[in-house]
């Protein structure tokens, strides 16, 4: 049997988790864009009457970000069906409420901030390894040795040898017989 935790999460909490996990830009303009349309549509992209899904609201509000899970997620807290529908009232304020929450908890420690900081480390180490190879580049001539000299391969061979005679010490026993060559 596979050791896999079962995941007992609510719809609810589900799309919490997906609204979270969104920048807050694209929080901010998903909420704006929720709130400027009418139809707010479940179980696909758009409709032919000119609805739209709460991620192309978002889109057509500024923000332009693609985030699979929170469209799954969207889908499956709404029970979506196979063919695109209006999202209720409940469902609509469910989503703003969501989105004022995930909002006012959010601390300044958002991905947005995270990922400029890690942006800002990867391109000040950038910097740090070109200003070194620059340093370093050597404008003179370059020497070359060889490690060893023909007799190495040789030496190499006979260490071989020993390390393979038939008097070995004996790992299970930790005896030595007759006529063995001690490794060193």
């Amino acid at each position: 049997m596979r050791n896999r935790r079962r995941n007992n999460d609510s719809p609810v909490e589900r799309l919490r988790r997906a609204i979270d996990c969104l920048p807050v830009a694209t929080r901010e303009a998903m909420l704006a864009g929720v709130r400027s349309n009418e139809r707010i549509i479940v179980g696909a992209y758009v409709d032919g009457a000119g609805g739209v899904c709460p991620m192309l609201a978002a889109h057509r509000a500024g923000a332009r970000t693609d985030f699979l899970s929170f469209a799954r997620s969207w889908d499956r807290f709404a029970r979506a069906n196979k063919r695109p529908r209006v999202a209720s009232e409940r469902e609509v304020s469910m989503l703003v409420r969501q989105l004022h929450a995930s909002l006012a908890e959010d601390g300044g420690t958002s991905f947005d901030v995270a990922i400029a900081e890690h942006r800002k480390l990867l391109s000040s180490g950038r910097r740090a390894r070109a200003a070194l190879a620059a340093e370093a580049d050597p404008r003179g001539e370059i020497r070359a040795r060889r490690l060893g000299g023909p007799a190495a391969p040789a030496r190499g061979a006979a260490r071989l040898a020993q390390m393979l005679s038939p008097g070995r010490m004996k790992m299970i026993s930790g005896t030595r017989h007759a006529g063995e060559v001690p490794i060193r």
